[in-house]
């Protein structure tokens, strides 16, 4: 691939990770603040009412579940938990910051941060495969493959950089090149 597609490839690839991780601290910190709404309230009620809203039937166990932990909610775990979103959504975009301006520290951590949701979403299709799951699952596959390919095309470039520095100061003759 020629140097503009490359650059085009990871310019591209980059801010596109970068908004997509913005979006997710975006609605973390949504959530996070729809949760503050409700303190001081029945948390019971509540969770019970939000299930009836987007339809799910209260007798399925993944709604069961949240209405038993909504049981043991108190205001104090709401602002625990409300801090933890806070810190993940800050995460967020640091990590977005970090993709958009192409930071290599930035590419890691997208990397190993992608890569460590891929066994429990392989759990979760073997639990209940549907197509969201899926397409949760390709999504990720797929920016965790061309992070990967990303950091073994700027490996390569750089040994090639570094090749040329060596035949540039062998050419030359002004100084003479260090081959370990």
């Amino acid at each position: 691939m020629d140097e503009r597609k490359n650059f085009l490839v990871k310019h591209l690839g980059l801010r596109g990770i970068a908004i997509f991780e913005a979006a997710k601290g975006i609605l973390a910190l949504l959530v996070g603040f729809a949760l503050l709404t409700l303190r001081h309230k029945d948390y019971q009620v509540e969770a019970l009412h939000l299930l009836r809203f987007i339809h799910i039937n209260p007798g399925r166990h993944s709604a069961q579940a949240l209405l038993r932990a909504a049981g043991h909610m108190t205001d104090r775990k709401l602002l625990l938990f409300f801090f933890g979103i806070l810190v993940y959504a800050l995460i967020r975009f640091i990590e977005a910051g970090g993709l958009w301006l192409e930071k290599e520290w930035a590419e890691w951590f997208a990397l190993l941060s992608g890569s460590m949701y891929l066994p429990w979403e392989i759990w979760e299709l073997m639990r209940h495969a549907d197509t969201i799951r899926w397409l949760i699952f390709g999504f990720n596959v797929a920016i965790v493959l061309y992070l990967i390919w990303l950091r073994v095309t700027m490996h390569k470039q750089r040994k090639q950089l570094a090749q040329k520095k060596i035949d540039g100061k062998k050419i030359d003759g002004t100084e003479e090149a260090v081959v370990e």
